[in-house]
């Protein structure tokens, strides 16, 4: 073919030309422009959406379509994914991440089109989702296959994947800094000298593709009006508390609602449900609806009319305390909102959500601490900024990424003590009671989460297959010694016989130490029976649910050289020490080199 060849020949120039530095830096800046065109690409369309939706038409009609929008955006979802994508769109950055940890950083080739094409429809038609999620997922998959084009090994693939990752966030915010934070703190990056350039180099890139194509318009715009006083600290610690605690309240909802809706089988039952209450929820909280850029934008600049929007409740606004109870139910019912259009089928990220609740939040708390009569009076546009630090830092686990998000987007540098106090005190009270962030948990479940820890990284990359060996002669447990002979022994060059059932169920060993002393007595060929002979193995491997650490503590506590594999219940093979030290080291030498 003759891409095929342009590429070979370019590849050999490559070679003599161009440094292998020099090119990953090259890379760093292709994949960091992309990430900043998908970037702009998915806010584009996703308004584009929006501004038909809004026209004359849902004027007339605003009430019935906003019901109806919701299900009418998930439907599309579900026939792009089932009839003209035929695969399901996982979550953008938990998927990443799993590519990363047991893929080797390999992203299938689809996943450039799908998170772009279902994200915009998704949030267009009024999905509580974000963006950011779907732009890291995209550009992710961009970087890794660009990776694979130019046959670039697993180390500098995962890189790239970083690089993509801070492209995304440097495009979408106007945030350079956190965005590289961002990479290290959610995919485990080591920011050591020879990685911390190209993501430099791709978060500058994409930042000034954004700019190139929308200006220097911002998502989120805070001039601050207020000064930090040391007197409001308390209240400070108190508005951490009380994002520490939404910030639980929001990762128990999310697995709360997607546990409810793993029971309903039936895609177009889910679509239904969770279209139905979406468009509900809308109705009462309209500013539910979308992304919700515009509700931040709003509570920021003083004008909480504005940001409710229109409202069943509109006669009573003048009241302040009815502000303060209609932005509570926006509070309670975003992560349930948010969650719900991801269960029923929709595609999205749950970044932008997060800064909503936590800008509410933050918003209400002030309110109340002016209103409640005791005279005390705080600065409620720093309170609505320092509330989306705190969500952020509790419901992501990234402390360090939702302090310079905000500074930086918002040029609140001048907070830096009260954004430094909510987020960890928000972090620790989230980090106690959950361990893992909304995009960490499943795969901490089954050991698959990539950390800083190198030898845990090393560990779970390793593909499991390629360390079982299958050359194990099996033996009936209705069999007899001169059986155990003929068809082990004799065909075997390995010294352990696993036992099984007629369903290849695993029951046990048998050594050929159990059997040297008595191999020769024919006259026992008959009488000894193979259950007289097996015993158990020192410990069994679980296919489908041991990570490779726990397999290593297995192989530790027991002392064994070689123990038995079990796949879904029957016998799978077995595991040998030497051969998965080998193929430890392999991997080691591969990652960091």
């Amino acid at each position: 073919m003759p891409q095929v060849k342009v590429l070979t020949r370019f590849l050999i120039w490559k070679y003599k030309h161009i440094s292998e530095r020099n090119f990953v830096y090259l890379l760093s800046i292709l994949v960091g422009l992309l990430a900043g065109l998908v970037t702009v690409t998915l806010k584009n369309l996703t308004y584009f959406i929006q501004s038909l939706l809004e026209g004359k038409f849902i004027k007339d009609y605003q009430t019935t379509l906003y019901f109806i929008f919701p299900i009418i955006g998930l439907l599309l979802v579900f026939i792009f994914q089932k009839y003209i994508l035929k695969k399901e769109i996982s979550h953008g950055i938990t998927s990443t991440l799993f590519a990363i940890s047991k893929r080797n950083g390999i992203i299938e080739r689809y996943k450039i089109l799908a998170s772009l094409i279902a994200a915009p429809i998704t949030a267009g038609f009024g999905g509580s989702v974000g963006l950011q999620g779907p732009a890291v997922s995209t550009a992710s998959a961009i970087g890794a296959n660009l990776s694979q084009v130019f046959h670039m090994n697993t180390k500098t693939r995962m890189l790239l994947i970083g690089c993509a990752a801070a492209g995304a966030m440097s495009s979408m915010f106007k945030a350079p800094i956190a965005a590289i934070i961002f990479a290290v703190e959610i995919f485990s990056l080591d920011l050591a000298f020879a990685s911390l350039i190209p993501l430099l180099l791709a978060s500058i890139s994409a930042v000034l593709m954004s700019y190139l194509f929308q200006g220097t318009h911002v998502l989120l715009g805070f001039e601050l009006q207020d000064e930090f006083v040391i007197k409001d600290i308390l209240f400070y610690v108190f508005l951490g508390l009380m994002t520490g605690i939404a910030s639980i309240y929001f990762t128990k909802m999310y697995f709360l609602i997607t546990a409810f809706f793993k029971r309903i089988k039936n895609r177009m039952y889910k679509l239904i449900v969770g279209g139905i209450a979406i468009g509900i929820m809308l109705y009462f909280i309209p500013p539910l609806y979308g992304e919700g850029y515009s509700m931040i934008n709003n509570l920021l600049d003083g004008n909480h009319i504005a940001a409710l929007g229109e409202t069943p409740f509109d006669a009573y606004t003048d009241n302040i305390w009815v502000v303060i109870m209609l932005l509570t139910g926006v509070i309670i019912f975003k992560a349930i909102a948010m969650t719900t259009t991801f269960a029923a089928g929709g595609v999205g990220g749950i970044i932008i959500p997060t800064l909503f609740m936590g800008s509410a939040l933050g918003n209400v708390i002030a309110k109340v601490i002016n209103n409640i009569g005791l005279g005390f009076q705080v600065s409620e546009s720093n309170f609505t900024l320092i509330g989306m630090t705190g969500l952020m830092a509790g419901v992501l686990h990234a402390p360090l990424t939702a302090i310079f998000l905000i500074a930086e987007i918002t040029g609140g540098y001048e907070l830096f003590v009260p954004l430094m106090i909510v987020t960890a005190i928000s972090f620790a009270v989230t980090k106690y009671f959950i361990p893992n962030s909304i995009y960490t948990s499943e795969l901490a479940k089954k050991g698959q989460l990539i950390t800083h820890n190198k030898d845990n990284n090393v560990l779970m990359m390793m593909n499991l297959d390629k360390i079982i060996e299958t050359n194990f002669k099996t033996i009936s447990v209705e069999a007899n010694l001169g059986e155990i002979l003929k068809k082990g022994v004799a065909k075997s060059t390995r010294n352990i016989f696993p036992i099984v059932n007629d369903e290849k169920e695993f029951l046990g060993i048998i050594l050929l130490d159990d059997i040297r002393n008595i191999m020769f007595e024919t006259n026992l060929y008959e009488s000894t029976k193979v259950s007289d002979l097996m015993h158990s193995a020192p410990d069994v491997i679980d296919y489908d649910k041991d990570s490779m650490q726990q397999i290593m503590k297995k192989f530790r506590y027991s002392g064994a050289w070689n123990l038995p594999v079990i796949k879904k219940g029957k016998y799978h093979g077995f595991i040998s020490k030497s051969k998965l030290l080998t193929v430890y080291r392999q991997k080691l030498i591969e990652v960091t080199h």
